[in-house]
C-alpha cells in the first residue's frame, strides 16, 4: 500500500533550485523576487521585473565593520512604464528598504526592454470578523494609544483571525 504525502507548496520546492541563481544576479535569496508584486504594488508588480543587485566594490582598507555600501537595484520595463517609475523612484525605493530593513538599496536603474505582462490571480477575500471576535480584538489593543498603530494591529489582527479560523473550518 503507497503512502500518500500531503501537497508542498510549489514555492517551497523551486526556491531552493532558485537561490543560486539568484546570487548569481546579487540577491542573497529569491524572497525579493517571489514578493516582488507585494513590495513594489499593484501598479509595477506586474511591469517591472527586478534584474539584479549591483553592490558596490569594498577597498581593500575598509574596515570589516562599516555597514555596506547601498547597492544599485537594475530592473528592466517598458518605456511608458520606465516614465512613470523615474517618477516614483523613490518611493519604491523606500518600500524596498522597508521589505530588507535596512537601507540595502541606494539606487535604481532603470533598462528599457519588453516584459511580458503577467496577470496578477485575485487573492480570495476574507471573511469578516464576528462580533465577538471583534471585541476580542479590540479589548487586546485598548491599552495602544497611538490611532495609527492601533489600526495597523486591528486590521493585521482582523487578517490573522479570519485566516487561522478559514484554514481551521
Amino acid at each position: 500500500m503507497r503512502k500518500q504525502r500531503e501537497a508542498k507548496p510549489l514555492a517551497d520546492l523551486v526556491g531552493k533550485a532558485m537561490t543560486p541563481a539568484c546570487r548569481k544576479r546579487g540577491f542573497a535569496t529569491v524572497d525579493i523576487v517571489a514578493s516582488w508584486a507585494d513590495i513594489v504594488g499593484e501598479r509595477y508588480g506586474t511591469r517591472v521585473q527586478p534584474d539584479r543587485l549591483n553592490w558596490p566594490r569594498k577597498p581593500e582598507l575598509a574596515n570589516p565593520d562599516d555597514p555596506p555600501e547601498p547597492a544599485t537595484l537594475v530592473v528592466h520595463t517598458d518605456g511608458a512604464t520606465a516614465l512613470m517609475l523615474s517618477h516614483d523612484s523613490a518611493q519604491m525605493l523606500e518600500r524596498i528598504n522597508t521589505f530588507y530593513g535596512w537601507a540595502a538599496v541606494g539606487r535604481i536603474k532603470i533598462v528599457q526592454r519588453p516584459v511580458e505582462v503577467r496577470s496578477t490571480e485575485r487573492r480570495k477575500g476574507l471573511r469578516a470578523l464576528t462580533r465577538s471576535e471583534e471585541r476580542r480584538l479590540d479589548e487586546r489593543l485598548e491599552g495602544v494609544r497611538d490611532d495609527r498603530l492601533r489600526t495597523a494591529l486591528k486590521k493585521l489582527g482582523a487578517q490573522i483571525i479570519a485566516r487561522n479560523t478559514d484554514s481551521a473550518a
